[in-house]
This record gives C-alpha cells, structure tokens and sequence, in this order.
C-alpha cells in the first residue's frame, strides 16, 4: 500500500474510521468521541488505524472528514456572541421570519429565539435599489460606532446583510472594508459571500447562522488540523458538506454554514453509490447512531436534495410544508429528516407517567449503564442489552458491557415505577424509540407523498441494523438490505463523495421573454468561475463535472422549485423547461396551473472527481466454517425469551432463517422471527420480512 485515504465520522457516541487504500485495501475502527475536544478522538483514531494496516502515518494522501461540532453549537446553543449590521428599517427581520408557524393549532409552541439578540442587531442608513444601483452610501463613520458598540459589549461575530445586496454587493463589502480594517478580531460575514440570493429573511438567516457558528468551526478545524501535522499527517484534510460533498478545510472555516450536516449526509452518498453498483434504485436510507436517527430517500436511483432547511429541536427535515420551526438556512443539502433518538437517548417516565425515549442523549460521557464509565440513566442501548440484542461485549470484544448494571438502572428507574416487569420495561423503551424513528422515514416518503412500501430500507449506523426491521414491519417494507461494516459506513460514504463548489446568480425574469444569449453568457462565466476554483484544488478540466439547476416558479409565486437546466440554452429549451418544471409542481402540490413561469437563480454544482474514489465491488464471505453460538433474546411480549443462533458477520452465507442475529466489530443485525437472511454479490445482508 503505497498511500491511502481516512474517512472520520464524528457521532455523539463514537468516531468512525475507514481507510482505504491505493490497491482497494479497507480498514475500519471506532473510538470513543471526546465531546469537549473532538480532535482528540481523531487523532487517536487515525493512530489505531494506521498501525492496524500496517501503513505509515506519513503515507495518508488524503483525511476527509464529517463533524457535528457545527450542529451541536446550534443544538446546545454555544456559539459566538453575535451581532447584525443591517439596512435601516430591516432590523426586525429574523424575528418576522416568514409569518408561519410550523404547526397551525398548537397552541403550546413556542417561537425560536433569534441567534442574535434585538440589542445587537444595529442599522445603518444606506440603500441599493432593486435593480442594483446605490441610491445611499455607507458612512463610514457610522459604521465605526457600531464597531466599537460591538466592541465594548464583547460581540466576536458579526453578520453584515443589506436589501438588495445581492444585486450590488457595492455597499456590503465597504462595510467588510471598515470593519477588518478598524476590529481586525472581530469575525465579519458579508451575505454576499454566502448567499447572494433575493429575499432578505432567508439571506439574514443563513449569515446570522454562519456568523454564529464561524469562530467555533474555524477553531476546531485550526485545531484538528494542527493535530495532523503533528502526529505526521501531511495530507490535505476534506471536509463533507451538508450536500454530501467534500470541501477544503479551508472553505468550512469562511463558510461553516454549508458544513451544519456534514457528516449524515455523506451516509446518503454512499447509499447512493452502493445502490447504483447493487441495482437497488429505490432506498429508504437509515442512519442511527449514539444520538440521533436519520432517514432519506434514494428514487429512482436519485439522491433528494434540497436548497434549504430548518435546524430545530425534535424532528429536522427540509419539508416545503413545515415552516419557522427553527434557524433557516439557504443551502444545498441532502433531504434528511433526523430526530434525537439514538443509542444513547435516556429513557424517563414524565410527571403524567408516561414512558419518554429522547431527545437527551447520555452520549459518549458518561454514556449508557452498560458502558461502566460514569452513566446512571438507562438508555437503548441498556435496553437492547437487557432484551439480548446486544452481545456482552462491543467493539470486537474491547468493551465489557455492565449487563446487571442495566437491568438495575431500568428496574429503579422506570420498571418498578410502572409496576412492569425489567424485560417489559426495557422492551417497552424499545418500541417508543422505533416509532419515533419511523416518524423520520414517515417524514421523507409519507409526507411527500411517497409509499414506503414500494421501497426497501438501507440501514447502517452503529445502531441502525438493531432496529431496522422493526421499522419496516411497522411500516410495511419487505426488505432490509445491511452493507457491509455497516457500522462505519458514514465514514465509508465520505470515501466515496467528490469534492464540489456551489455558484449561485440571480437571474430575474420571465421563462418565455429570457434572452437566451443572456442566459448562455451567464452560464459560460459560471463554468469558469468552477473551472478556475476546482483548478485550484488540482483537478483538470476533464475531471471536472458541471450539473446546472434553474430556480422556477409561477408568477407571483414567492417559492421556487429548481430544474435541470442544459449547459447550453436553446429556444426549444424554453418549452421543455415549462414541462419539466410543472411536473415537478405537480408531484409536490398535485396539480399545475397555466399560469406563466419565472425564472429568479441559476445553480452551478461543480464536482471534482480523482481517481482514489471508494467504489463498491462483489464480495465473498471468508472462507472456512461458520462461527454460530446461541444465547437468549427477548424479541416480544408474547414469545418471550428464544434461544436465538448467534452467526459472525465474517463466516455467514445467507440462507437462514430467523430468530438470529449477526454481529461484527462494528454492530449487530437484528433479523427477527419468520425472516430470511440472505447474502447478494456484493456482501450485503438482505432481509426479507414475512
């Protein structure tokens, strides 16, 4: 092995590791996550992984990487101190929102307390018009008084976003000018350099994310990086976007806001991968870890993606029809709906009595019962070990599990409070967890008017095999397909990722009046402007992939859905872009007016591709006999305790019937009574349900 590549996925829990070397060799491994330093658990991890393949640290060409840390800022609410430098009468604009509620009749829902204090969100008297010219100037001094306001209060971030910037950036970037010039240490995001898109809320929105989590992102990246080149890593360090991409580490740090999901989704991409090489074009992609579970759609071997989405508490999904439930930003992003149910999640009985699963999560500290390392409150995870789901011993036999520990912590905390039996209550426990995780497959097929039935699920995660077909008895799916070490293959989706750049040009007008020779001109600069970007990161022109998208809607509309725009416009594309876009409008909404059609941004996603990217090939067990022992599991209520074969992932090949379970060093497949377990070319375990 000449020079390989490390994918790193952060969970709440566990960090995932894969290595994938020049001839195809793989490796994998997990670590503890350190919360309060998730460089560290890197570090250690990419030492374990190298010296379990026998490779220098100095060979790694390339370490990409996926982290939460952006997520959880937002989650626990630990960003930067920020302030807003707005047009005059604009001040109000993250409080206004869109004038939605997420919910119409609840009347116990509570609004979403803007990342940015109304004390420090300042105006200043300048104005652009809507056609772009620049009616008032900036004054500079005015915006000196505002610095050294921000200043004295201790604000270290600052998001800059005027009306109609997006059209002359001109004001906007004097603005950048004053303030770097006069609080050089004072973080400074211009929405021009995030999101030069009309309308103002959803442009404010993503810079005031942006500005909030900047100095965290950049630290830890500053950090890990540091890291790196001190245990001999000289490689570059990739990071994957919320689209499921790869980026420098360098861009992640200037804009964070396209890295909030890095990491589930690159889970997707994988799934993606695998089902174009497996043939398996309609997937209901499910990710479960420590503490969340997640779930997209694979149709017709398309990834869902879309342009923006909410970070809430509870469930988070980019639906059309769910609004101002959280901190909006403008984004490309895998559509994946996640809930705060995982492995980790805590299980309590509410002041009414009843049983609760999430969305706290023990995580990796103090972590489950079982874990022996600080945890009192019982979780899934001491609930799957009390049923037998779980073996005694984890991560290839480096972790003890505290079986009695467990069962004690459910008995006193929710067993003999609810007057049940320990196996009901940890049973109990797990069911409430499989139907709030059935809600996030619920959310992308039910909700957008898909039948989950017709598809099957793809499950992974370090949790995700446990109950996958629990959730697709629950809703009706007949088969479960597990890739292979199904527990890292978050990590292993990042492998197989392209690195990519998003363009984005407003572009406002009607379809049927458009000068094509506009638009074309438009699209060339575009293409150069990635050309030159991906150049920089030391692709050629021939590996290098443009995909552009055209913002559609009818007019008068406020919303647009994009379209598959040709690299070159002919008048015969006008036609065929009217078709294209009512037929999407009509799959959501379920019908299509005549009405005429506008066109408000063209999209450029530019990919690289090298050579070095993880693909999926057929796969063989190991030859020799099968290693199957037995021990008891708890799979219901009504058939009680089974004693159930026990198979290793490494020797089984299909044919089985279950009651049974396969484990590997980086999770369990849980295949329940009546179901057949089956091995396809590629090494996945198919199970197909009765």
């Amino acid at each position: 092995m000449n020079s390989a590549r490390i994918g790193v996925d952060i969970g709440g829990t566990f960090t995932d590791l894969v290595l994938f070397g020049d001839g195809g060799e793989t490796f994998f491994t997990k670590v503890p996550s350190t919360p309060a330093q998730p460089e560290e658990a890197v570090l250690t991890g990419i030492r374990q992984i190298t010296e379990t393949a026998g490779v220098a640290v100095s060979t790694v060409a390339e370490v990409v990487h996926g982290t939460t840390v952006g997520s959880n800022t937002l989650l626990q609410k630990v960003g930067a101190k920020t302030g807003l430098i707005t047009t005059k009468g604009f001040r109000d604009v993250l409080e206004i929102g869109r004038v939605r509620t997420p919910t119409m009749f609840d009347l116990s829902w509570e609004k979403t307390v803007p990342l940015i204090a109304r004390r420090y969100r300042m105006e200043v008297d300048e104005r652009s018009t809507a056609d772009g010219r620049i009616l008032k100037e900036v004054d500079e001094q005015e915006v000196i008084e505002i610095g050294r306001f921000f200043e004295a209060e201790g604000v270290e971030s600052v998001a800059v976003c005027f009306i109609n910037s997006y059209r002359n950036p001109e004001n906007e970037n004097r603005v950048l000018e004053i303030m770097r010039e006069h609080f050089p240490d004072m973080w400074v995001t211009a929405s021009v350099s995030v999101l030069p898109e009309i309308r103002e809320y959803e442009r404010t929105s993503t810079t005031a994310v942006n500005a909030y989590v900047l100095p965290s992102l950049r630290a830890y990246f500053e950090r890990l990086e540091n890291g790196l080149r001190d245990i001999g890593v000289s490689a570059p360090l990739l990071i994957s976007n919320s689209n499921g991409g790869l980026s420098s580490a360098r861009m992640a740090q200037e804009k964070p806001v396209f890295f909030i999901s890095s990491g589930r989704s690159a889970g997707v991409v994988g799934a993606g991968r695998l089902g174009e090489a497996a043939g398996e074009k309609d997937l209901v992609v499910f990710d479960m870890g420590g503490t969340t579970a997640s779930a997209s759609l694979i149709h017709k071997g398309e990834l869902s993606r879309a342009n923006e989405y909410e970070f809430r508490a509870g469930i988070s999904t980019p639906s059309r029809f769910i609004k101002a439930g959280g901190y909006l930003m403008r984004v490309p992003t895998v559509d994946v709906a996640e809930v705060g149910s995982g492995a980790g999640s805590i299980a309590r009985i509410d002041e009414g009595g009843l049983l609760h699963v999430g969305p706290i999560s023990a995580g990796a500290v103090p972590g489950p019962v079982c874990y022996g390392i600080g945890g009192t409150s019982p979780t899934v995870t001491d609930a799957n070990v009390v049923l037998g789901f779980l073996p005694p011993v984890l991560a290839g036999g480096s972790m003890k599990l505290d079986v009695e520990g467990a069962r004690a912590a459910i008995s006193r905390d929710l067993a003999d409070p609810l007057k049940l039996s320990i196996e009901d209550a940890a049973f109990g426990i797990r069911e409430v967890v499989n139907i709030n995780m059935a809600r996030t497959i619920k959310a992308v097929t039910v909700e957008r008017g898909v039948d989950p039935r017709d598809f099957a699920i793809l499950a992974f995660g370090g949790s995700g095999p446990v109950h996958a077909c629990d959730l697709a008895r629950t809703l009706g799916i007949c088969r479960v397909i597990f890739p292979r070490s199904p527990g890292v293959f978050t990590a292993t989706g990042m492998l197989a990722a392209k690195v990519e750049r998003y363009f984005l040009r407003s572009l406002n007008g009607r379809l049927d009046q458009l000068p094509i020779a506009e638009v074309n001109a438009l699209l060339k600069e575009m293409r150069a402007d990635a050309h030159a970007s991906l150049a920089e990161e030391g692709y050629s022109d021939d590996q290098i992939e443009c995909t552009f998208e055209a913002d559609l809607r009818f007019k008068g509309q406020d919303f647009e859905i994009p379209v598959a725009l040709p690299e070159t416009v002919t008048e015969a594309d006008r036609a065929n872009l009217r078709a294209s876009f009512r037929e999407a409008y009509k799959a959501i909404y379920g019908y299509a007016s005549d009405d005429g059609v506008e066109i408000v941004n063209i999209r450029l996603n530019a990919g690289g591709t090298s050579g070095n990217r993880l693909a999926f090939t057929a796969h063989k067990p190991e030859d020799g006999p099968a290693d199957v022992t037995t021990r008891q599991v708890y799979f219901s209520r009504k058939d009680g305790w089974i004693d159930t074969p026990i198979h290793q992932r490494a020797t089984f090949r299909g044919g089985a019937v279950g009651p049974l379970i396969i484990q590997s060093p980086d999770t369990t497949i849980v295949v329940p009574p009546g179901a057949k377990a089956d091995l396809d070319a590629f090494g996945n375990v198919v199970a197909t349900l009765a």
